[in-house]
């Protein structure tokens, strides 16, 4: 049953990721909510037809900022000179980013973080899928969907929150890293690998920000911690007046026959339905993080077996009998070598055909290329994809290929900057005991992968 609120919320850029969501979980609290954005893409747009909230027009239109609002949460891509913050500001409404809304509506809760620069998004799902197995009640904010979960934000009246926490600018208005905001009770470190060059112009710089949110971490917190990352270990493993620091390993496990199995703490194998050294390690990180909140061994084996990941994280598009097509969102160079590693890895007797798109700043920057270096070494056949208008449209240097096949080191890099010569060499080959991998945080311009990857496992 809807809650009722007269609180009236307006989203400027509310068609982001987390944003949408967010207004989404709004509404059903029974809140008023309006928003705008200059332009909307799927799966957000649809989502926000189908709950009323689409923008009539898209566009940026000060006289949405009435007088009566009783706060302006602003999305990220949301410019400081937005006519509708500059309003907003002459009114004197409360502007709120949107990690610091989140921790207005979770100041009683227990507050679970869970940052990193990679697998963040599975340990939170990880530990979500498992509370709603065991029928807690809790709240969450999840960067990507999770199955069995309608939406990527929940806020109620349940004394938890699991909250993905990322180290990007809070705001054009707040250079704050997100994660800071959230004030964790429990706070958990993945890794440590530099990413955001556009920000964090510096590996001391990037690093800097996890001190910090290790630093955080409040009398009779907990911080947790990858062992087999040496940065994450140096930060978390200072000593901390009177904070619990709790490290966590890879865990036993056996593959076979194209499944991965957990040994659990019974010594008995758990067949999981994900795989691949980084997502064992996701799951030894979620254990520990839900051993804190009183899940015990039992509970929480019980319920990894069920999990089948997140959206687009080494997700599963077509399986034919000799082929099969997974997606990932990776994109940062230890993700790139993670998805690599673990999908040769699960299928050590097929040829891996392993893509990756340059399509974020970072991975579009010459400077920043040479972190790629040897990250897909476990493909029998690396190819990058790039196309030259994104770089001009970030106003970047431009790219060729033999910078990158340099810069990664591989001299059977195959490299493509026109998407139907891409598609056209990915339909030519054999794919008999083939895999291929599309990794990007992109779409590779639009590709329908589902329908590739339907064409390329019926040949």
């Amino acid at each position: 049953m809807q809650q009722i609120n007269s609180q009236k919320i307006h989203f400027i850029a509310i068609g982001g990721v987390i944003m949408h969501n967010l207004a989404i979980a709004l509404l059903k609290k029974g809140y008023q909510i309006s928003g705008s954005d200059d332009e909307i893409f799927e799966p957000s747009y649809s989502k926000l037809k189908a709950h009323g909230l689409l923008p009539e027009t898209m566009g940026w239109n000060p006289d949405r900022i009435v007088p009566d609002l009783d706060a302006v949460i602003l999305g990220m891509h949301a410019r400081e000179d937005n006519p509708e913050l500059i309003r907003a500001r002459e009114l004197g409404t409360k502007i709120y980013s949107f990690p610091e809304y989140i921790y207005e509506q979770s100041r009683n809760k227990q507050r679970i973080v869970i940052a990193g620069s990679h697998g963040k998004t599975t340990i939170s799902a990880i530990i979500i899928h498992t509370l709603k197995y065991l029928n807690r009640e809790f709240d969450y904010v999840v960067g990507a969907a999770v199955e069995g979960f309608d939406t990527m934000v929940k806020l109620t009246d349940a004394p938890i929150i699991v909250i993905e926490g990322d180290e990007y600018f809070t705001s054009a208005i707040d250079k704050t890293p997100k994660f800071l905001k959230y004030h964790h009770h429990i706070g958990l470190i993945s890794g440590i690998a530099w990413d955001h060059v556009n920000v964090y112009p510096t590996y001391e710089d990037y690093v800097k920000q996890f001190d910090y949110f290790a630093d955080a971490t409040p009398k009779a917190g907990s911080l947790i911690y990858s062992e087999a990352d040496p940065m994450a270990t140096v930060i978390c493993s200072k000593e901390r007046k009177d904070v619990n620091t709790i490290e966590y390993k890879l865990p036993k496990y056996k593959i076979r026959d194209g499944v991965t199995y957990l040994i659990d703490h019974r010594n008995n194998e758990v067949p999981l339905q994900v795989f691949g050294k980084h997502n064992l390690m996701n799951i030894s990180g979620a254990h520990q993080v839900l051993k804190r909140i009183s899940v015990t061994d039992d509970e929480f084996y019980s319920a990894i077996a069920s999990f089948k990941g997140a959206a687009s994280r080494l997700q599963l598009i077509e399986n034919g009998t000799t082929t099969s097509v997974y997606k990932d969102f990776a994109h940062a160079p230890s993700k790139v070598e993670a998805t690599v590693s673990a999908l040769k890895e699960q299928y050590p007797d097929r040829t891996l055909v392993a893509c990756l798109e340059l399509h974020t700043y970072s991975s579009l920057n010459k400077s920043f290329l040479s972190q790629y270096q040897d990250t897909m070494t476990a493909a029998d056949m690396p190819v990058v994809y790039y196309n030259p208008k994104n770089v001009a449209h970030k106003r970047m240097e431009p790219l060729d290929d033999q910078t990158i096949r340099e810069a990664f080191g591989q001299n059977n890099l195959h490299v493509f900057h026109d998407v139907d010569e891409f598609k056209s060499f990915l339909m030519s080959k054999d794919w008999t005991d083939s895999n291929l991998l599309m990794m990007s945080s992109g779409n590779f311009d639009g590709m329908n992968i589902k329908e590739l990857a339907q064409q390329i496992t019926a040949k």
